[in-house]
């Protein structure tokens, strides 16, 4: 019974409601589009089999979900995002330059500083 009460929750409650409307908006929605296609509107004879395929992969969607409950899948936490390795090698490159020449390694910095300033506005 314990299983049975966590999909209870209002938040499951409201995934059940969202399927549940989904489903069946989409069977009527193919119906609608089989009225219009057997009134001569040929173009809906594909949205006629196009939504009755949405509400199937609804159901499976709302089954792939209390399965993965029931099988204590969490989803992929927020992790933080690692420096990507191009700003590394950047780094590296100013601190050898930095070496070889002070005033080229300055202008390297400034040109990395505007750059991300960049990338951020």
């Amino acid at each position: 019974m314990g299983d049975v009460r966590r999909f209870l929750t209002p938040g499951w409650l409201g995934l059940h409601a969202i399927a549940i409307v989904l489903f069946f908006s989409f069977l009527f929605f193919g119906w609608w589009q089989f009225e219009r296609a057997t009134g001569g509107n040929d173009r809906s004879w594909a949205y006629t089999f196009e939504w009755p395929v949405f509400s199937v992969f609804v159901v499976v969607m709302w089954i792939k979900m209390i399965r993965d409950e029931l099988n204590g899948v969490k989803p992929p936490s927020a992790e933080p995002i690692e420096e990507p390795a191009e700003a590394k090698v950047t780094r590296e490159i100013i601190r050898r330059q930095e070496e070889e020449d002070p005033a080229l390694a300055a202008y390297n910095r400034y040109l990395a500083r505007l750059n991300a300033q960049g990338k951020r506005a």
